[in-house]
Order: C-alpha cells, then sequence, then structure tokens
C-alpha cells in the first residue's frame, strides 16, 4: 500500500500553474494617472531623439566597454549552461572504461585481462519532475536575460545622465568665471570710489568678501567637472584621468513621447519580464519537489568485452553485457521531500510578491517621472523669466550705484540673484534632461535601433 500512496497522490502534482504576466493582482486603470498623457504606443527608442551625436557616441561605447555589462552577459552564459545542465538527466548517459589488470598470488595464481566496457544509464522521466527542473533552470535564463537587457537600459541612462551633469557643471564653471570677473569689475570701482573718497572703507571690504566667496564657488564648481569627468570615464570602461569633454552645450529636451498603456508596461520592462521568469521558475521547483514523492524508474546496462590477450578482445567468445531495471520508491526520507515542498511554496509566494512589488514601483516610477515633467517645465520658464530679470535689475543697480542712489550691499545683492538664477536655470535644464531618460528608463524603451 505504501507504494502505490504516491501514486494515488499524483493528481495533487498539477503541470505548472496557467499564469500571465498581465494579470500581476494589482488593479490597473485604463490609462497613466497624469493629465493630457499620449496613450499610444511607447516610442522604442530614445538616444537619437536627442539628437546629439556626441553622447550617442558615449553612450555606445559604455555598451560595449563596460565591466559591469561585460559580466551581466556573463551571467546570462552561466545561467543558459545551467538550464543545459538541468536537462542532462532526461537523456541517457554512457560512459567507457577500458582497463588492464595484472594479478600475481598464491591463491589465483598469475593471470592478465584486458578489459573494454561500456556503461549505461538512464533514469525514466515517468512524471516530468527532471523536466520541470530544467524548466526552472530555463526560466532562470530568461530572467538573466532580461536583467541583461535592464543592465543595458541602466547604464545607458547613467551614461546619458552623467554626460548631462558634466555639460551642466562646465556652464556652471562658466557662470562662475563670469561672476568672479564682475566681482573684480565692481571691486575696481569701489577702491575707484574709496580713493576719491566717495565711499567707505567697509564698502571696499564687502566687495572684497563677496569676491572671495564667488573664488571659492569658482573652486567647487572646478572640483565638480574634475569629478564628473573620472564617473563618466569610469562608465564608458575607461581609466579615471580626468580628460573633459569639450562640449558645453546642453542638447534641447525632445518633443513628448507616447508613453504607451499601463498594462503594456508588464511586457515591456526588463525587471518586470525578469520577475515574471522567477515567478515561472518557482512554480516550476516546486512542481519537481512535488514529483519527487512518486517512484523513479532507472534503466542500467553494461556491455563490453574482456580478454587475457588484447587481440583477442574484439573476439564473439570474449563479448559480456547485462542489462538491468529498477523502479525507486522513497517511502521515509525524515521529512526531507515534504519540507522540500513546503520551502517550494514559500518561495513561490515569496516570487509572486516580489513581481507585485516591482509592478507597483515601476508604475510610481512612470507616474513620478510625468507628473515631474510638466513641474519642471513649468520652474525651468520660471527661472528663465527670473534670469531676465535679474540681468535687467544688475544693470540698474551698477547705475543706482555709480549715482549714489543705493548701498554696496544692494548691488551685491543683485549680482547674487543673478549668480543664482543662472545657476539654477542651468541645473533645472539638467533636471529636464534627467527626468526625461528616468521617464524613458521607467517605460523600458530600447536604447536605440542598432541594439
Amino acid at each position: 500500500m505504501a507504494f502505490f500512496l504516491p501514486i494515488l497522490m499524483l493528481p495533487g502534482c498539477q503541470d505548472l500553474p496557467k499564469r500571465d504576466a498581465k494579470a500581476s493582482g494589482i488593479s490597473l486603470p485604463a490609462s497613466w494617472q497624469t493629465p493630457n498623457s499620449d496613450t499610444s504606443e511607447a516610442i522604442p527608442h530614445w538616444l537619437s531623439s536627442f539628437a546629439d551625436p556626441l553622447l550617442t557616441a558615449l553612450v555606445h561605447t559604455g555598451l560595449s566597454q563596460n565591466y559591469d555589462l561585460q559580466a551581466a552577459a556573463a551571467r546570462v552564459q552561466a545561467a543558459r549552461a545551467s538550464a543545459a545542465l538541468a536537462g542532462a538527466g532526461r537523456l541517457p548517459q554512457l560512459s567507457f572504461s577500458p582497463s588492464y589488470q595484472n594479478n600475481n598470488d598464491v591463491v589465483s595464481g598469475r593471470f592478465s585481462e584486458f578489459s573494454a566496457l561500456f556503461d549505461l544509464s538512464w533514469e525514466i522521466d515517468l512524471w516530468g519532475r527532471i523536466r520541470s527542473s530544467q524548466q526552472a533552470a530555463q526560466h532562470d535564463a530568461e530572467a538573466a536575460v532580461a536583467d541583461l537587457r535592464g543592465a543595458r537600459l541602466s547604464l545607458a541612462a547613467r551614461t546619458a545622465q552623467t554626460y548631462f551633469e558634466l555639460v551642466e557643471a562646465k556652464r556652471q564653471v562658466q557662470v562662475a568665471e563670469q561672476s568672479v570677473s564682475d566681482r573684480q569689475a565692481i571691486g575696481d570701482l569701489v577702491r575707484g570710489r574709496f580713493n576719491l573718497g566717495l565711499t567707505r572703507g567697509l564698502d571696499v571690504r564687502l566687495v572684497l568678501t563677496d569676491l572671495a566667496n564667488a573664488q571659492a564657488r569658482l573652486a567647487d564648481a572646478r572640483n565638480q567637472v574634475q569629478t564628473i569627468t573620472r564617473r563618466l570615464e569610469t562608465l564608458l570602461g575607461h581609466y579615471p584621468e580626468g580628460k573633459t569633454l569639450a562640449t558645453t552645450q546642453l542638447p534641447a529636451p525632445p518633443a513628448n513621447l507616447a508613453e504607451g498603456l499601463p498594462a503594456q508596461l508588464l511586457v515591456r520592462r526588463p525587471d518586470l519580464v525578469a520577475a515574471f521568469a522567477r515567478l515561472r521558475s518557482a512554480d516550476a521547483r516546486l512542481s519537481s519537489a512535488q514529483r519527487a514523492l512518486l517512484p523513479r524508474l532507472t534503466l542500467t546496462a553494461s556491455g563490453g568485452s574482456a580478454s587475457p590477450a588484447l587481440a583477442e578482445i574484439i573476439g564473439p567468445h570474449a563479448a559480456a553485457w547485462n542489462l538491468a531495471a529498477g523502479l525507486t520508491q522513497p517511502l521515509f526520507t525524515g521529512g526531507r521531500l515534504q519540507s522540500g515542498i513546503y520551502l517550494q511554496k514559500a518561495l513561490v509566494t515569496e516570487a509572486l510578491n516580489n513581481y507585485r512589488s516591482t509592478a507597483l514601483n515601476a508604475f510610481r516610477e512612470v507616474e513620478q517621472a510625468l507628473a515631474a515633467e510638466q513641474w519642471l517645465q513649468k520652474q525651468e520658464q520660471s527661472l528663465r523669466e527670473a534670469v531676465a530679470q535679474t540681468q535687467e535689475s544688475r544693470k540698474l543697480a551698477i547705475y543706482s550705484y555709480r549715482q549714489g542712489l543705493i548701498q554696496i550691499l544692494t548691488l551685491l545683492d543683485s549680482y547674487r540673484s543673478t549668480l543664482e538664477a543662472q545657476s539654477a536655470h542651468l541645473a533645472v535644464q539638467r533636471q529636464l534632461l534627467n527626468n526625461r531618460i528616468n521617464l524613458y528608463l521607467a517605460l523600458g524603451g530600447d536604447v536605440d535601433a542598432i541594439n
């Protein structure tokens, strides 16, 4: 009866559950919640949309030379090899064992023997236990492929964002250099008025203090350039020698893109594809663990020839063979098999909830980037106006100071306002570009057509 009990349990060892990548268990809206969103299919390639040849060249250099990406590609090859290993048990295993034996003892006397034997073993996968294990490894390989695609997208995004950050830092250096030059001009003006007795020594001290602060800010801006430059070189797989780029022009943000529907994200984004593949892998491992309760049928065979003389080993009288079939039924394993089933069930639950969590985070990233796009555009427009206004106020301030109508602090404040407005405007221009990259990355769009 104990032998047939696992057979009766066979209906509980069902095939892999039917799962739909779009059925994440999260209630999805028909469209993204950001107003005025385009619900058509998302743009597949985003790098060329910036129309920046240098950016394109840098990204492709990183994709071909970055060491982290090469390590991710090696993990794909390892996962595929593991899948092949997992499926090897479904096929017969054949080995060849040639040998020579020479004995000389008082009991059996002296004799020698040549042998050439073949050994064959084959576990018949009656219930699909090995097949399920192979399917699990294949899903792991699919997850590794998706991880590699995600790593490529992430590297391309980080390269582009670091490039934008570097260009902005170089522009910040230009703004800081102009600020130092302006402070020096103001210093010359105030010292001239001081020598004529038209202003106080305090004004000279205030101007020199402001000049020193502007020079410190310039030094910090130049340090930012070298730091970002070395970070970019590392992403590209180059030695971080600090050789900066010649460009100082940020590209214009591409036109608004079509982001597609929320449900499309579940089958397009690499991290979601990988999480779903790992869920399917957990399903397959649970199926394999359940089928381990069932009997195993193994065929073994050996054959070959043996002879005292090497020349006679191929003769028909030297041939020998045997064939056996064995059935193994686990009866008592100390709870190992049942514990394995409980473990795999827990891992399935974990993988399912990881998939749902990854999906929810992906939706948040898209909604967040879509909303940020609108607010950053409004912020950029306001700061552009602020730059224009501070430039005009600075002209009025220098004129008013020459006429003795305002104090030196008012003049210095006007220059500081111009510096802050220009610096903030550059920062938000870069943030707009970075947010667009974040949106492309959140949507899972490909880098370019050649990838």
